[in-house]
């Protein structure tokens, strides 16, 4: 089976009217939906987010870090992709000035760190490639895919005085007091295929219609296909929008003419 296992989480922040075609069970507000890894891809992590109220400010080390504060999981670099956003919706991503560690871990603890954060006012179709030690909030009012490092660790630096554990010390001591780098974000173009990422640990392109040799060329090895617009047919699979699925190679994949997907494969 190529598709990969979905997994709805509900969450506090979540919503209960998705973005087609995901519908929230009754009485549920889904946050998250999850596509279990598959073991020829297990570094790399896909997810839908939902949100209906702000999420934490955090920070993730890199995968360095992660081993010199003696985790037992691998750092994370994470990208997302916005499909969705409520008027005035928008991600905090960076600082609007440069900032020192005690200021940041002050602001942390009387909630100022929300006011040092620059709000990028989002659409769908934005792009943001978030870097290690990158501080940033996702708002509320946004659905977006996030392309990850499949890791989970997260430092939480401020939540809104929700009764959830801080994690003051290690996020300061891996998180960059500094402005985002605007290299990082765009927004798409309404067609083309498009490299959306080429990181250290993954490397994803948008795809309209069928991609042409050079970029069959990059995906060669193992990599997961997420349509966007019409479906992908992977062996006797019918791939559909809101569904993920690997392939052994992309040359695996049927693309459809008028459709569009996402392509990630581990770099």
């Amino acid at each position: 089976m190529t598709k990969l296992t979905k997994r709805l989480v509900e969450k506090p922040w979540g919503k209960d009217t998705l973005p087609a075609p995901f519908t929230a069970p009754a009485g549920s507000r889904i946050g998250e939906v999850w596509f279990e890894p598959p073991a020829e891809l297990p570094s790399v992590l896909v997810k839908y987010i939902f949100t209906s109220d702000k999420l934490s400010v955090q920070v993730h080390p890199s995968d360095a870090e992660a081993r010199q504060l003696g985790e037992h999981d691998r750092g994370k670099e994470e990208c997302w992709l916005v499909i969705d956003a409520e008027p005035r919706a928008a991600l905090g991503v960076g600082f609007h000035k440069p900032v020192g560690i005690d200021e940041m871990r002050q602001a942390a603890l009387d909630g100022s760190i929300e006011d040092l954060l620059v709000w990028h006012p989002v659409v769908a179709g934005d792009f943001f490639y978030i870097p290690a030690g990158t501080v940033h909030a996702i708002g509320a009012g946004v659905s977006l895919i996030e392309i990850q490092q499949n890791s989970d660790i997260t430092y939480r630096l401020y939540d809104y005085g929700r009764p959830r554990e801080l994690h003051l010390d290690r996020g300061s001591a891996v998180a960059k007091g500094e402005p985002y780098d605007p290299a990082l974000r765009f927004h798409l173009p309404a067609s083309g295929t498009v490299e959306l990422a080429r990181g250290p640990y993954f490397l994803a392109h948008r795809v309209d219609g069928v991609p042409d040799d050079a970029l069959l060329s990059k995906y060669s090895a193992p990599c997961l296909v997420i349509p966007r617009a019409g479906t992908v047919t992977i062996g006797a699979d019918t791939v559909e929008v809101g569904e993920c699925a690997v392939a052994g190679a992309v040359t695996d994949v049927h693309f459809d003419p008028q459709g569009a997907c996402i392509l990630v494969r581990a770099a």
